[in-house]
């Protein structure tokens, strides 16, 4: 039997890969991408609030218009390094919300939580992305432009921006829609997931 140099048994492992094969990393927990997917959400969900506050303290009809112009802005804003944040909802006020295909199954389950509980879904996506999806609950403030009975210059400046309006008729706990967000691999792991 021919005896090989022990340089030879090394060279010929490593270009084979035995020994430095890396394991492949563990997905992220479903903790892991909560924390991430909220921490990316706060700032839109912070600047929408303000914004809608002030518009609501002008009028319904200025919150219509931070709805229609200022909500887009900030959620393009918050999307960055490996996410992308944005709202949607079963009954569509703007088209432009409509629900990624992952999200799509996830809004009926959500509209039957508990209202007012801190709802919420973590999907597996393709690419190692995750997705992430938090309840919207209608609180009383979302009344005078998504209520049962709008004030007619509500009606008249909703038909002017949204003509396929959907989203009305909701009372108080109602589920009024949903923070969503996709989070590629790079950002749970700068996330420290």
């Amino acid at each position: 039997m021919r005896s090989w140099p022990s340089a030879v048994i090394v060279l010929i492992a490593s270009s084979n890969g035995v020994g430095c094969a890396r394991a492949p990393e563990a997905p992220p927990t479903n903790g892991a991408v909560v924390a991430a997917a909220q921490a990316a959400l706060a700032p839109f969900k912070s600047a929408l609030k303000e914004s809608l506050t002030r518009a609501l303290a002008d009028s319904p009809e200025s919150a219509v218009e931070v709805c229609a112009q200022r909500a887009p802005e900030l959620a393009r804003g918050a999307s960055h390094d490996g996410v992308v944040v944005g709202r949607s909802a079963l009954k569509l006020r703007n088209p432009g919300n409509a629900p990624p295909a992952w999200l799509a199954p996830l809004l009926p389950r959500l509209a039957a939580a508990p209202s007012g509980s801190d709802a919420h879904e973590v999907v597996a996506l393709e690419g190692g992305r995750r997705g992430y999806a938090e309840a919207i609950w209608t609180a009383p403030p979302c009344l005078g432009c998504h209520g049962e009975t709008l004030a007619p210059g509500v009606e008249s400046k909703l038909r002017q921006r949204y003509p396929a309006d959907q989203a009305r008729g909701f009372k108080q706990g109602d589920l009024r829609g949903v923070f969503w967000a996709e989070l590629e691999p790079r950002a749970l792991k700068a996330a420290g997931r």
